[in-house]
Protein backbone atom coordinates (compact mmCIF):
# COMPACT_ATOMS: atom_id res chain seq x y z
CA UNK A 1 0.00 0.00 0.00
CA UNK A 2 3.51 2.23 0.65
CA UNK A 3 4.13 1.67 -2.44
CA UNK A 4 1.74 2.22 -4.24
CA UNK A 5 1.21 6.18 -2.30
CA UNK A 6 4.63 6.89 -3.10
CA UNK A 7 4.08 6.05 -6.99
CA UNK A 8 1.22 7.96 -6.96
CA UNK A 9 2.41 10.95 -5.46
CA UNK A 10 5.88 10.87 -7.62
CA UNK A 11 3.41 10.80 -10.66
CA UNK A 12 1.17 13.62 -9.06
CA UNK A 13 4.05 15.47 -8.44
CA UNK A 14 5.67 14.78 -11.96
CA UNK A 15 2.27 15.62 -13.52
CA UNK A 16 2.24 19.18 -11.70
CA UNK A 17 5.67 20.36 -12.45
CA UNK A 18 5.22 19.29 -16.19
CA UNK A 19 1.83 21.78 -15.73
CA UNK A 20 4.06 24.52 -14.16
CA UNK A 21 6.94 24.23 -17.12
CA UNK A 22 4.15 24.31 -19.78
CA UNK A 23 2.42 27.26 -18.32
CA UNK A 24 6.10 29.57 -17.77
CA UNK A 25 6.74 28.11 -21.37
CA UNK A 26 3.17 29.48 -22.48
CA UNK A 27 4.37 32.99 -20.81
CA UNK A 28 7.39 33.21 -22.13
CA UNK A 29 6.28 33.25 -25.80
CA UNK A 30 3.73 35.93 -24.59
CA UNK A 31 6.43 38.10 -23.40
CA UNK A 32 8.79 37.49 -26.57
CA UNK A 33 4.98 38.22 -28.59
CA UNK A 34 4.57 41.76 -26.67
CA UNK A 35 7.99 42.75 -26.93
CA UNK A 36 8.04 42.10 -30.95
CA UNK A 37 4.71 44.06 -31.10
CA UNK A 38 6.10 47.09 -29.42
CA UNK A 39 8.99 47.12 -31.87
CA UNK A 40 6.77 47.06 -34.57
CA UNK A 41 4.27 49.26 -34.01
CA UNK A 42 5.95 52.83 -34.55
CA UNK A 43 4.25 54.69 -32.68
CA UNK A 44 5.50 52.47 -29.68
CA UNK A 45 8.93 51.51 -30.97
CA UNK A 46 11.81 53.15 -30.01
CA UNK A 47 13.64 52.70 -33.16
CA UNK A 48 13.93 55.37 -35.66
CA UNK A 49 12.09 56.06 -38.54
CA UNK A 50 14.56 54.82 -41.20
CA UNK A 51 15.45 51.34 -39.11
CA UNK A 52 11.60 50.20 -40.18
CA UNK A 53 12.51 50.21 -43.93
CA UNK A 54 14.43 46.83 -43.26
CA UNK A 55 13.26 45.70 -39.78
CA UNK A 56 10.97 42.69 -39.73
CA UNK A 57 11.13 41.82 -36.04
CA UNK A 58 13.19 41.13 -33.26
CA UNK A 59 15.51 38.16 -33.49
CA UNK A 60 14.79 35.73 -30.60
CA UNK A 61 16.95 32.47 -29.62
CA UNK A 62 14.38 29.70 -29.38
CA UNK A 63 12.41 29.04 -26.27
CA UNK A 64 14.11 26.53 -23.79
CA UNK A 65 12.84 25.56 -20.28
CA UNK A 66 16.26 24.92 -19.64
CA UNK A 67 16.79 28.61 -19.28
CA UNK A 68 14.00 29.11 -16.51
CA UNK A 69 15.87 28.43 -13.38
CA UNK A 70 14.39 28.77 -9.92
CA UNK A 71 17.06 30.60 -7.86
CA UNK A 72 17.58 30.77 -4.20
CA UNK A 73 16.60 34.89 -3.33
CA UNK A 74 19.76 35.76 -0.59
CA UNK A 75 18.53 40.15 0.64
CA UNK A 76 21.11 41.95 1.14
CA UNK A 77 19.63 45.34 3.19
CA UNK A 78 22.68 46.64 4.47
CA UNK A 79 24.14 47.98 0.61
CA UNK A 80 24.92 51.57 0.10
CA UNK A 81 22.66 53.06 -2.76
CA UNK A 82 25.11 54.20 -5.70
CA UNK A 83 25.12 55.92 -8.88
CA UNK A 84 25.15 53.82 -11.64
CA UNK A 85 26.76 54.63 -14.86
CA UNK A 86 24.97 54.78 -18.45
CA UNK A 87 25.60 55.16 -21.67
CA UNK A 88 25.13 59.20 -21.45
CA UNK A 89 25.86 61.87 -18.32
CA UNK A 90 22.70 60.13 -16.69
CA UNK A 91 23.35 58.76 -12.85
CA UNK A 92 20.63 57.00 -11.58
CA UNK A 93 20.24 56.11 -8.12
CA UNK A 94 20.23 52.18 -7.81
CA UNK A 95 20.79 50.15 -4.35
CA UNK A 96 21.30 46.44 -4.21
CA UNK A 97 18.51 44.45 -3.23
CA UNK A 98 19.85 40.70 -3.03
CA UNK A 99 21.30 38.25 -4.83
CA UNK A 100 20.07 35.17 -7.20
CA UNK A 101 22.04 32.04 -6.38
CA UNK A 102 21.52 28.98 -8.88
CA UNK A 103 22.85 26.28 -10.97
CA UNK A 104 23.11 26.08 -14.85
CA UNK A 105 25.19 24.05 -16.85
CA UNK A 106 26.25 22.43 -13.72
CA UNK A 107 27.58 26.04 -12.56
CA UNK A 108 26.65 27.66 -9.56
CA UNK A 109 25.97 31.01 -10.62
CA UNK A 110 25.27 34.83 -8.42
CA UNK A 111 23.20 37.61 -10.11
CA UNK A 112 22.88 40.80 -8.24
CA UNK A 113 19.37 42.20 -8.06
CA UNK A 114 19.56 45.87 -8.08
CA UNK A 115 16.08 48.55 -6.84
CA UNK A 116 15.95 51.90 -8.67
CA UNK A 117 15.75 54.50 -5.44
CA UNK A 118 13.26 57.27 -7.77
CA UNK A 119 11.34 53.80 -9.12
CA UNK A 120 10.97 52.68 -5.92
CA UNK A 121 8.78 55.22 -4.68
CA UNK A 122 6.35 55.24 -7.39
CA UNK A 123 3.54 52.26 -5.64
CA UNK A 124 3.51 50.97 -9.50
CA UNK A 125 7.11 50.41 -9.38
CA UNK A 126 7.85 49.53 -5.65
CA UNK A 127 8.36 45.71 -5.81
CA UNK A 128 10.34 46.05 -9.18
CA UNK A 129 14.02 44.74 -9.23
CA UNK A 130 16.39 45.45 -11.91
CA UNK A 131 18.62 42.61 -13.25
CA UNK A 132 21.12 43.05 -15.75
CA UNK A 133 23.75 40.13 -16.98
CA UNK A 134 25.97 39.52 -19.91
CA UNK A 135 27.16 35.79 -20.49
CA UNK A 136 28.84 34.21 -23.07
CA UNK A 137 26.54 35.35 -25.85
CA UNK A 138 27.27 39.13 -25.58
CA UNK A 139 28.61 40.15 -28.11
CA UNK A 140 28.37 36.99 -30.24
CA UNK A 141 24.93 36.23 -30.74
CA UNK A 142 23.57 38.74 -28.01
CA UNK A 143 24.10 42.48 -27.31
CA UNK A 144 27.99 43.22 -26.25
CA UNK A 145 26.23 45.04 -23.64
CA UNK A 146 24.21 42.50 -22.28
CA UNK A 147 21.21 42.04 -21.53
CA UNK A 148 18.06 42.65 -18.77
CA UNK A 149 15.37 41.31 -17.22
CA UNK A 150 12.41 43.09 -14.72
CA UNK A 151 11.48 41.15 -12.04
CA UNK A 152 9.48 41.43 -8.85
CA UNK A 153 10.44 41.42 -5.12
CA UNK A 154 9.88 37.69 -4.12
CA UNK A 155 7.73 36.81 -0.94
CA UNK A 156 10.13 34.20 -0.05
CA UNK A 157 13.49 33.17 -0.49
CA UNK A 158 13.34 31.74 -4.01
CA UNK A 159 12.39 33.05 -7.28
CA UNK A 160 12.12 32.19 -10.94
CA UNK A 161 14.12 33.16 -13.55
CA UNK A 162 13.47 32.92 -17.28
CA UNK A 163 15.96 34.25 -19.13
CA UNK A 164 13.70 33.50 -22.31
CA UNK A 165 12.30 36.86 -21.35
CA UNK A 166 15.90 38.74 -21.33
CA UNK A 167 15.67 41.85 -23.20
CA UNK A 168 18.41 44.36 -25.09
CA UNK A 169 18.48 47.58 -23.42
CA UNK A 170 17.18 50.65 -25.36
CA UNK A 171 20.66 52.13 -26.41
CA UNK A 172 21.17 48.61 -28.37
CA UNK A 173 18.69 49.97 -30.97
CA UNK A 174 19.17 53.74 -30.35
CA UNK A 175 22.03 55.45 -29.25
CA UNK A 176 19.62 58.47 -27.79
CA UNK A 177 19.01 56.48 -25.05
CA UNK A 178 20.28 56.28 -21.87
CA UNK A 179 21.65 52.43 -20.70
CA UNK A 180 22.59 51.84 -16.92
CA UNK A 181 25.98 49.90 -17.51
CA UNK A 182 25.71 47.83 -14.15
CA UNK A 183 28.95 46.92 -12.07
CA UNK A 184 31.20 43.69 -13.14
CA UNK A 185 29.24 41.20 -11.01
CA UNK A 186 26.67 40.62 -13.60
CA UNK A 187 29.20 38.60 -15.51
CA UNK A 188 28.76 35.03 -15.74
CA UNK A 189 30.59 32.64 -17.51
CA UNK A 190 27.93 30.16 -19.45
CA UNK A 191 26.44 30.89 -22.55
CA UNK A 192 22.35 32.05 -22.11
CA UNK A 193 21.07 31.36 -26.05
CA UNK A 194 18.01 32.46 -24.59
CA UNK A 195 16.05 35.56 -25.10
CA UNK A 196 16.28 38.38 -27.30
CA UNK A 197 19.75 37.97 -30.40
CA UNK A 198 21.53 40.91 -30.80
CA UNK A 199 20.21 44.16 -33.41
CA UNK A 200 21.43 44.36 -36.39
CA UNK A 201 20.20 47.07 -38.82
CA UNK A 202 21.57 45.56 -41.28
Amino acid sequence: MRIILTISLLVLSTILLAQEDSSLLLESAESQKELNELYLNQETSILEIDDFKKFKGLEFYPIDSKYIVRARFIRTPNEKPFLMPTSTSRLPEYVKYGEAHFNLDGKELILSLYQNIDLAKDSEYAEYLFLPFTDLTSGNGSYGGGRYLDLQIPKGDSLIIDFNKAYNPYCAYNSKYSCPIPPEEKDILVSIKAGVKDYNKS
